[in-house]
């Protein structure tokens, strides 16, 4: 599956942005799909992790309860609208896939994923 993610942007702090990550192929269902960000000088962290049809969400504690993750596999899309957003929000957003069914534990470290997309921006203004 080859992926695209876009929809970054410059927010103020308090603010709301949605990502979007276009999937290509037939077998996006299958996917289990994250989302994972890196900011300046900063190692690339866990955001978000949506199993593959029917499953179970899971999200970073800094980011639960204002961010969430949805996915139309009618579309081959999948979504991470962020509500209040802050300052340390700050990074290049990155979707990522994995056609394999690991546990949450890996779901949560990059190398789990074999598939990415080209990253967007997210930058909030304090």
């Amino acid at each position: 599956v080859q992926l695209q993610a876009s929809g970054g942007g410059l927010v103020q702090a308090g603010g709301s942005l949605r990502l979007s990550c276009a999937a290509s192929g037939r077998t996006f269902s299958m996917y289990t799909m994250g989302w994972f960000r890196q900011a300046p000088g900063k190692e690339r962290e866990f955001v978000a992790a949506s199993r593959r049809s029917g499953g179970s969400t899971y999200y970073a504690d800094s980011v639960k309860g204002r961010f969430t993750l949805s996915r139309d596999n009618a579309k081959n899309t999948v979504y991470l609208q962020m509500n209040s957003l802050k300052p340390e929000d700050t990074a290049v957003y990155y979707c990522a896939g994995t056609n394999s069914d690991y546990e949450l534990r890996l779901l949560r470290v990059a190398p789990a994923y074999n598939a990415w997309g080209q990253g967007t921006l997210v930058t909030v203004s304090s």
